[in-house]
């Protein structure tokens, strides 16, 4: 099975993606010479990471009837040794007081299920070639 993004450039340092019906607009930050009109794109990286877990918190938390009041996930990054990138990412679901505690551990189960973790722990290959059209 094969699914296409098409990536474009929308002037300036902003480089688009159109994937199932949706544009995703990113831009670079002033300091690297953009507008900072939109997030860039290791910032999207990152967030699908973090919402992804949240929409397996989310999902568990609907099906049993626990109110999703109150809970969040705070997302940490910590820099590699070489202070070259990011060498560990922690997730934190933050619960409040009456979440039922038979389900704490569930939770992180459920958040561990996150596809882009698994797609980041087992890498897909990468092929990068130009082609004219």
């Amino acid at each position: 099975m094969k699914s296409e993004m098409i990536v474009t450039f929308g002037g300036g340092k902003k480089v688009n993606a159109d994937f199932n019906g949706f544009t995703i607009h990113t831009d670079q930050s002033e300091y690297a010479g953009g507008e900072g009109s939109a997030p860039e794109p290791f910032s999207l990286f990152l967030a699908s990471i973090g919402t992804c877990a949240g929409i397996f918190v989310l999902s568990f938390c609907q099906s049993r009837g626990i109110p999703t009041e109150g809970i969040r996930l705070v997302q940490s990054h910590f820099a590699k040794e070489s202070g070259k990138g990011i060498g560990k990412i922690e997730i934190a679901i933050e619960l409040p007081p009456d979440f039922p505690e038979k389900y704490k551990d569930a939770v992180i189960s459920a958040a561990n299920l996150c596809a882009v973790k698994k797609h980041i722990m087992d890498s897909p290959e990468f092929i990068v070639k130009a082609v004219t059209r």
